[in-house]
């Protein structure tokens, strides 16, 4: 049996960019993140795949070569954390240049270079928010890409171009052009989650218990919200407002899921599960999330969609091949 193109997923969380590279034929063989529950939700989705959780400045390229046993891998993916660089990030350094070079955690992204640069792959993937390409730093991105090697194409893509739920445009930086074949239809609130069954204490379906609990003052206004409508609001950069306890509207595209974004059921006065917010992100029903609720959103909302990443693997796996 012919084995799978190999590959690294690094900042993987929950694996939402490895599901899609799997889905295709890809095989994860190694996996880094600093934060355990993830890196657990990680290891329980892709049991055959080495997972690592430290902080990726402390390990070597030797040490990451020595945990595959020397093997050479095809391609590597990742997500350096985006907070630094989204303007949805109230304490953002001013400067874009700062933001790559100062803030300690902007500066991962060169450690996703320097990794890229250990491994020689085919091909690489590194998924961030379009803000990345701020000022100055488009530049400065192409300038420690072709230190290690490589030119690079910024492919801006919305994930709900490729069947996501939900609206969610992200630039994937890579050594190839990106240009997956989108689909047609678009997929709706409800069309994600409207067959899922009421939420239980012990669910059939992992992760679908019922969700926190609204205080009864947020109760009274949820049960007034209408479709599109927000609870609160809170600041980005730059004093920008943006909406958060959004009631979703059945018939559209969800709002972009984020790390700290809860959304209220269409036609129920509660928030969604995790499961359903899951399913926003077109996460399949067998891809379990482990750690705390919080933690557990944190999970979906921090994903690449994985429809998105099947998407991109498709066009991977044609150059490689």
């Amino acid at each position: 049996m012919r084995r799978g193109p190999l590959l690294i997923d690094l900042f993987c969380g929950a694996g939402g960019f490895s599901r899609g590279f799997e889905a295709v034929g890809f095989k994860t063989v190694l996996a880094v993140d600093n934060a355990r529950a993830p890196a657990r939700s990680f290891k329980a989705n892709f049991p055959n795949a080495e997972v690592v959780v430290e902080d990726i400045r402390g390990l070597s390229c030797d040490d990451l070569k020595y945990l595959i046993g020397g093997n050479s891998v095809d391609v590597v993916i990742g997500s350096p954390p985006c907070e630094p660089f989204t303007g949805a990030n109230p304490r953002r350094m001013r400067e874009p240049l700062d933001r790559l070079y100062r803030d300690p955690i902007g500066s991962l992204v060169l450690e996703f270079i320097r990794i890229v640069g250990c491994f020689k792959p085919k091909v690489f993937v590194m998924e961030n928010v379009p803000a990345i390409m701020d000022g100055s730093l488009k530049h400065a991105l192409r300038k420690e890409f072709r230190g290690v090697g490589y030119d690079v194409y910024f492919n801006i893509l919305r994930a709900e171009d490729y069947g996501t739920p939900s609206r969610r445009i992200r630039v994937f930086i890579s050594n190839v052009r990106l240009r997956p074949r989108r689909i047609r239809k678009r997929v709706s609130v409800w069309d994600a989650i409207g067959d899922l069954p009421e939420p239980t204490e012990d669910p059939v379906i992992p992760n679908h218990e019922p969700p926190p609990p609204l205080s009864k003052k947020k109760l009274k206004r949820v049960i007034r919200l209408g479709w599109g409508a927000s609870l609160i609001e809170y600041e980005g950069a730059g004093g920008r407002r943006l909406p958060n306890l959004i009631r979703l509207d059945p018939r559209r595209l969800a709002p972009t899921v984020l790390g700290s974004s809860r959304f209220i059921h269409p036609y129920e006065p509660r928030l969604l599960t995790v499961r359903e917010q899951a399913r926003l992100m077109g996460f399949p029903d067998n891809h379990v999330f482990l750690g705390g609720r919080d933690e557990q959103y944190n999970q979906v909302g921090e994903a690449v969609p994985p429809p998105l990443a099947k998407a991109i693997a498709e066009e991977v796996m044609k150059l490689i091949r």
